[in-house]
């Protein structure tokens, strides 16, 4: 069974991630904190709160967008660690 490996992002309010079709391929993302907005490439945006779930595989996102006013702290867990490793 393979691993997983987690990773926090934190996007400060007003700012973007440029969405990286490779960084977000196979992660499960938790908005754990504040809002996130996916802004698709043909210019639509859609908003999520904390505690949404989210599965960015096959979505044409451009960016992930805080709105603020706080951070948005999103937490990805994708598969990637060696087997029977804890997920850290």
């Amino acid at each position: 069974m393979p691993g997983f490996v987690r990773r926090t992002v934190t996007i400060a309010p007003g700012h973007a991630r440029p969405a990286d079709g490779l960084e977000w391929a196979e992660a499960l993302v938790l908005v754990a904190h504040g809002a996130v907005e996916l802004e698709c490439a043909g210019g639509s945006a859609r908003r999520f709160a904390a505690g949404s779930l989210i599965w960015l595989r096959g979505l044409p996102v451009r960016a992930l967008r805080n709105p603020g006013p706080g951070d948005a702290v999103l937490v990805a867990v994708s598969p990637g660690g060696p087997p029977g490793a804890p997920i850290t």
